[in-house]
Order: C-alpha cells, then structure tokens, then sequence
C-alpha cells in the first residue's frame, strides 16, 4: 500500500474514532437528534459504593467445622453463593471479596445503589445454610446426680405421705390440692379430674378409682405411684354401667423426680449446600399430598452422602436449615443415588419459595453480621464532583504546559490526549455492556489521572527525541520516524512494568485498590495506543517542509541545530 494512502487511511479512521468516542462520551451534543441520543444516553459509567452512595457490610464465617486446607476453598464458596444471591435481586455491580481481619475470615459485601439497609441485609441472611448431621452421643449434661436425686425424691414421698393422712383424717381435699397438688392442669379446681372413663389415665390410677371397690368421697389409703410422681386419690362419684361407666374422680399429685429425657446431640457430617448441585418441589404420591424437597448432590456430595447412610443405618440424620431442624428421619438403608428429601407439612408455597433460595445457593458455612455502614448517596454526588472537578483541571494543566513548552507538537499532544481521554470515558461506558463491567471508584479516578499523566509522558519521550534528531540534521519527517523509534523502547518498558505492578495489585489486593489496578491498566494500555499511533499519525500529516524554517514553533532553537551540524 502506497504511504500516502496508508496515512489517509489512518488519518479518516483517527477522525471517526475521535467523533464516536465524543459522541459516547458526551451524548448531550446530538440531544436534537432523539433517535441516537436515547441510544447514547443509555450508556452509564458504573458508579462504586464511594461515588453513588450505597452499603458496607462485614461477615464474619464460622470455619470451625471446615479442615484448614480446605478453608480458601469455603470462603471462595461463600463468596459465589452471596454473589449469585445479590445478583438475584438485581443489584448493579455488587463487590464482594474476602479478606481476613484481627486472624478471622471475612466477607465483605459492598451494594452501590442500595439505600435501605434492612433490605441488604435481609437478601443475604435469605441465603440458607444448609447441613447434614448425624446422631452422636445423647447429652447428659443436664442430668442430676443419682445421690442428690435419690434425696429429693425421699423429701417429695414423706411430703406425699403427710398429705394422705391429712386427707385420710378428713381434712378438705379440695383446700389440700389446692395448696400442694404439683399437677397444674387440676390444682385451681381443688384436684378435680370430672367424669372419665376407664383407659383415660395411666394404669395405676385406672386400676384404683375403677377397681378399687372405693366409696363415693372416699380417699384411697395408699400412695398411688406412677411414671409421674405419687397421687393421693378420691372418688367422688360414678355413673352408668358396663362399657359406659364413668367415675368422677380428684387427686393431689407430689411429682417425681426424674432426670430429663437426654437431648439428641448431632453432630456434622461435612455434608452441607456446597455439595448440593440442585433442589426442586415434588409430592409423596399422586393426588392430595404435602410437598416435599428433593435434594440432588454432586459427584462429592452423592459419595458423602452414601457414607453417611451406610454409617448410620437405624440412627437419624438431621437436615438443618439456618442452624435449625428441618427434618430427621431414620436411616432405613444405605442411599448412594446422591438424592435426599426434606418433609416439614410445607404448603406449596413454602417448599417453592425454599427450592429458590436452595438453588440460589446455599451457604457451606455460618456466616454473622458483625459491622455495617451506610454511605449516603449526597457524600457519593459531593465526592464525584470534586474528584472530577480535579481531573479536569490536571487535565487543563497538562495541556497548558505541552502547548507552552512544546507549542505546535504540544498541539498535537494535547488533542491525542483529548482522543485518549474520550476512549477511557468510552470503554468505561461499554464496558457495561459486558461481562467484564468496570466500577469506577475514588481510587479508579485516581488511576485514571495518573494514566493521563503516563499518556503525556510517552509524548514527551517522543518529543524530546524527535527535537535531537532535528539539532542533529534530519529533515522534520525524518526526525519524527527516528523520535518514535527511539522512543519506544523506552515508552514500551516503562509501560510494561506499570501494568506488571497493577496486574500484581489486581490479584492480590480488594476493593477499592483493584478499582484503581483495573483502570490504571486499562489506561496505561490506551494511553500507549494513543501516543504511538494516534499523535504519529497526526504528526506525519501536519508536519512537512513548511516548518523547516520555523522550528520555534515546536521548541527547536535554529541556532542549536546549526551549531550542531558545524
């Protein structure tokens, strides 16, 4: 291709490039033209927590259950599940990340945009942790010594005894139980139990009131003891025959001593939601049936699970929702489909609302709120003016010094870095459009200007070798080709090792600081596109034979080149 076509061509694109990067940039200029300006319009720069106001917020996760090694791999788990859960509800490019504070793991979630923070909170603690666990050993940690029981229950049977021959010596039965009758479902109506039939109390009491040969308002002579305690029994009165029988009875109940039933300690399976590979609504049988939950496991969980039931064979494994007891059923036989079933007299509505946060993700550890912060959306606005109030005033400095010290190439210069400055609003516009979205942040901001600054530095290189060049003899064309060749390798590593450093912050830092990595990269990328191409192009189109004699014009003293070619 001829040189001077190449250059055309390149000097036309430079021109549409410069007219859709202003035109993206500053939609406003074609707002008589409805059609594209609604178009552009639409593209919006994605604002961080920082400039648009929002929400912070810092999880603590419980690992204690999870092996050390095994303990990234929790955290990055978590941090998906809340991501997916968060992006559920529409939340405009949340930053979630995990870090570590005071040797704890946390997570910290950050919702640009969100003002009300009851609701932010709400749509992560929607998120259910989900878990196995199996029956260990009961706890009885609750249990009364067997010496200190067996005292109680002496003094509680002496006072029972003392309370039938009381009755026994005609004292009021009614006044008796109402004043040492232990049963609260008798004791305000003076231990009055109304008409029964046989069957309707334990087999002790049954056996005393219907078998007992007992008079109407006769007290029994003898402690009853039951399960319960020792009752002092009355018959007041019966009525019917045969299979109708009914006595009207009263009794003063002394309880028993007992130590509580042990309570069902399970125990973790290290099955829970990060195994669950998806959840869905079914019934029991055809027709009029509860609904159900059914659980499919991945290849990991489905392995875990068999484990576990094959382990457990005649014992309960408990499923817990959010620390509590969905279900527990008895281990009938060893499961190895990878498929369980939560039941818990869901109605339809339930069980669907529950699959949908199941499938959104469910937690694979506890995760606690432990601090919060709300950023209002006036210090955001306030932030965003001021920082772009500076980055244009450093911009108009910049240009200020180029076309004082450089003049005609500072020209050049600073309308490159009018192009490069409209390319960076561009792609942080589109970049919307993508799945690699850019939040621009303070920090980003602050990337960003030090990129402008990186961009005029490539230019001064540049400049600096093309003005050698000409004191050294070379026609202005000449010095320009020999500026940028010289030039670039230098342009090239300084570059090169800003994006290594970034790359580096990028992968190992959080939050604000890969905002600032992110678009200080992007920027450095640009800002090289734009000096090498863009400002050479340029040059080689407006420089020519005509400034031979007016050297000024771009900093060159004619003196210095002649005493140089002396």
């Amino acid at each position: 291709m001829h040189l001077k076509k190449k250059i055309k061509i390149e000097i036309i694109s430079i021109i549409i490039l410069a007219l859709l990067v202003g035109l993206i940039s500053y939609p406003q200029a074609v707002s008589k033209i409805p059609p594209v300006f609604n178009a552009l319009n639409k593209l919006k720069i994605n604002l961080g927590l920082d400039l648009q106001g929002g929400i912070h917020m810092e999880y603590k996760a419980d690992l204690s259950q999870i092996e050390s090694s095994k303990q990234g791999e929790a955290m990055q788990a978590v941090q998906d599940v809340i991501e997916r859960r968060v992006n559920a509800f529409g939340v405009a490019e949340p930053v979630i990340y995990a870090t570590k504070s005071g040797g704890e793991n946390r997570l910290v979630v950050e919702l640009a945009g969100v003002k009300d923070i009851d609701q932010a909170k709400k749509m992560i603690k929607e998120t259910p942790f989900l878990e196995f666990k199996e029956e260990g050993e009961a706890d009885h940690s609750k249990d009364i010594p067997k010496e200190v029981l067996d005292n109680l229950n002496k003094e509680a049977r002496k006072k029972a005894e003392e309370i039938l021959k009381k009755a026994l010596a005609g004292e009021d039965f009614a006044a008796l139980a109402r004043e040492n009758s232990q049963d609260p479902g008798s004791k305000e109506n003076g231990g009055d139990l109304n008409f029964a039939q046989k069957g309707m109390f334990v087999p002790e009491f049954d056996k005393v009131l219907f078998e007992g040969n007992l008079k109407d308002g006769e007290v029994y002579g003898q402690l009853v003891e039951t399960q319960y305690g020792w009752h002092i029994i009355k018959k007041i009165e019966q009525r019917g025959e045969g299979d109708k029988l009914e006595v009207h009875g009263a009794h003063i109940l002394i309880i028993k001593q007992a130590n509580p039933e042990p309570q069902a300690n399970f125990v973790s399976t290290g099955l829970s939601g990060k195994n669950l590979k998806s959840a869905q609504v079914d019934f029991q049988s055809q027709g009029l049936a509860e609904p159900q939950v059914s659980l499919k496991f991945d290849d990991e969980g489905a392995k875990l699970f068999a484990e576990i039931t094959k382990k457990n064979l005649g014992k309960r494994v408990a499923i817990y929702l959010d620390e509590m007891v969905i279900s527990a059923p008895t281990v009938q036989s060893e499961i190895t489909t990878g498929e369980a079933v939560i039941t818990g007299n869901f109605t339809i509505e339930e069980a669907q609302d529950l699959v949908k946060r199941l499938n959104e993700g469910a937690l694979p550890v506890p995760i606690n709120l432990v601090s919060q912060q709300s950023v209002e959306a006036s210090l955001g606005q306030i932030s965003l003016e001021k920082s772009l109030k500076a980055g244009m005033i450093g911009l108009m400095l910049v240009i200020i010094f180029m076309l004082i010290y450089y003049r005609f190439l500072g020209l050049i210069a600073s309308v490159a870095l009018l192009i490069y400055t409209g390319i960076m609003v561009s792609i942080f516009k589109l970049s919307g459009l993508t799945p690699w979205s850019i939040t621009l942040t303070l920090p980003g901001i602050a990337g960003f200007v030090l990129s402008i600054g990186m961009a005029v530095d490539a230019n001064i290189l540049i400049f600096e070798r093309t003005k050698e060049e000409i004191k050294n003899g070379r026609n202005i064309l000449g010095a320009v080709e020999e500026g940028f060749k010289r030039a670039w390798t230098s342009i090239r590593d300084g570059n090169v090792s800003s994006i290594i450093t970034a790359l580096i912050l990028i992968e190992m830092g959080t939050g604000f600081v890969k905002g600032f990595a992110v678009t200080l990269v992007v920027g450095v990328l640009v800002s090289m596109f734009t000096a090498v191409v863009i400002s050479k192009t340029l040059l080689n189109v407006i420089l020519g034979s005509w400034i031979e004699d007016k050297l000024w014009l771009i900093g060159v003293n004619p003196k210095a080149k002649d005493q140089n070619q002396k």
